[in-house]
């Protein structure tokens, strides 16, 4: 009988598990929170999908029409538990995967509850799984509140203080508009490489299409069809303090493995003087935080969008399936030769929209083990 382990009951993991169960095969799922979207749950209250919910419903079950084409992170989290429950998704909550090893043609995880055996193993646990936050030389004794954007959850926490945003990804760009509104007194925006600044709507249209469109086209190609786009619905950014961005879209997130920042109103912001460039934070100094270049400011708050670790060293790192920086050597359907029945889901942050991948690679996961293959 074949059988399958999940590790994670995130949108991966409940999509792989869905097609999994589709296809008969025992799977059981293990998630360390203690319901199905633990990462959704703890965003800040402002985030929608910055993809379409046409696009983002997960295999088998469509993102109701009533919650509007960028759905709410509220939303978000009702859709994945009635996921779970059409489905028949009953994952084992407050459970830990540790490590995993060979057993066999198997695998043995060792748990917070127990080991587990399993012919087959899909790791979903995302790129979101470990805040990080730079060291900092100096940040251990400044007196001011720092927090990672994990920890951010609305800007009414800060209204009438100075507040620094560090970095200009997705999160922090959505939090420094956020801060805005919610009345900040001020609002630096630190940035260390300039972004790739794309509109989340194209004459009507969801941005995301352009990306599924692209998705096949050679990146060469496919950033030429972006920039006339970029130049005449996002326009220099440099007047604004913004550094000039290099490269394009599609190449950028093939090098360095960004994604483009999908305006939500930061344009209107910055246009508007009420979101301030600053060059990166280098160090903590007393009061101050002293930047990139040699200037001085002194927020009451320091908010650090500096993005995760995937955390899969203590799981998977001894068995040579890691890259560098700690994600996954493959993706998808596929394996390691090391490592057979083996894989990994959610690791990725396609310009076509992660939740659309999902589904796409669950099929072919499910359908890889439901074939047998390694």
């Amino acid at each position: 009988m074949t059988t399958a382990l999940v590790i994670g009951a995130g949108p991966a993991g409940l999509a792989v598990a869905a097609e999994l169960r589709a296809r008969a095969i025992t799977t059981t799922v293990v998630e360390r929170g203690d319901d199905v979207g633990t990462a959704w749950r703890a965003h800040y209250d402002r985030l929608h999908l910055h993809t379409a919910r046409a696009f983002s419903g997960l295999p088998g079950m469509a993102i109701p029409w009533r919650r509007g084409r960028y759905v709410a992170r509220a939303s978000v989290v009702e859709y994945l538990e009635a996921y779970a429950a059409r489905h028949g998704i009953r994952p084992r909550f407050g459970v830990t995967a540790e490590r995993l090893d060979r057993a066999g043609d198997g695998w043995l995880a060792t748990t917070t509850g127990g080991v587990l055996a399993a012919g087959h193993v899909v790791v979903a646990t995302g790129l979101s799984h470990t805040p990080w936050i730079p060291d900092w030389p100096g940040r251990e004794a400044w007196p001011g509140e720092l927090l990672h954007s994990s920890a951010y959850r609305t800007g009414a926490a800060y209204r009438g203080r100075r507040v620094l945003v560090v970095g200009v990804g997705n999160s922090g760009a959505e939090i420094a508009v956020d801060l805005v509104e919610q009345g900040a007194a001020e609002v630096l925006l630190a940035v260390r490489s300039a972004p790739q600044v794309v509109p989340r709507t194209i004459l009507g249209a969801p941005a995301q299409l352009v990306g599924i469109l692209l998705r096949r086209v050679p990146v060469p190609v496919a950033d030429l069809a972006a920039k006339p786009i970029q130049a005449a619905l996002v326009g220099d950014l440099t007047r604004y303090g913004m550094p000039a961005a290099t490269g394009g879209v599609f190449s950028t997130l093939r090098d360095r493995g960004t994604v483009p920042l999908l305006d939500v109103g930061l344009l209107e912001e910055l246009r508007h003087g009420r979101v301030t460039v600053v060059a990166n934070v280098a160090r903590f100094d007393g009061r101050d935080v002293v930047l990139a270049d040699g200037s001085r400011r002194a927020p009451d708050v320091v908010i650090a969008a500096t993005g995760y670790r995937c955390g899969l060293e203590e799981l998977v790192g001894h068995l040579g399936v890691l890259q560098p920086d700690g994600r996954p050597v493959v993706h998808g359907a596929a394996t390691t030769p090391q490592a057979p029945r083996l894989r990994f889901l959610g690791f990725t942050a396609p310009v076509s929209g992660a939740l659309r991948e999902i589904g796409i690679d669950a099929r072919a996961i499910a359908a890889a083990i439901s074939h047998g293959e390694p």
